[in-house]
């Protein structure tokens, strides 16, 4: 009986060394290991044109009236979560992302939309 635990204990290691663990690197990382950086370029690139360069909302009106405005007491309260549904899905007058950027990049965009100014 003793070989027989041996052996499963032997391949359960096995198994543990040839399975990755997550990385924090992953699309599914916390918006803390998300970069500000890369997400100013996408907002820049994506979101700018309607959020105004400083995420004010003063942008041009290509879809519609009042793109929100990102800074405002009411986006700043928003969950994370929530905030990075909106990007995924969008909004009546704003485009889902989900197509066009990865999980990785739509929380980089949301960890630069955290670092902008009241």
């Amino acid at each position: 009986m003793n070989v027989c635990f041996v052996k499963a204990l032997i391949v359960a290691m096995a198994i543990a060394v040839a399975v990755p663990a997550p990385s924090e690197a992953g699309d599914n990382a916390s918006p803390k290991a998300a970069h500000p950086a890369k997400g100013k370029t996408l907002f820049i690139k994506h979101c700018a044109g309607c959020h105004g360069v400083q995420g004010k909302g003063d942008g041009y009106k290509l879809l519609g009236p009042d793109p929100a405005n990102l800074t405002a007491p009411a986006t700043r309260k928003k969950s994370d979560s929530a905030l990075l549904a909106t990007i995924h899905e969008g909004k009546p007058n704003m485009p889902s992302w989900k197509g066009l950027l990865s999980e990785r990049d739509i929380r980089n965009v949301l960890a630069y939309i955290r670092t902008l100014p009241h």
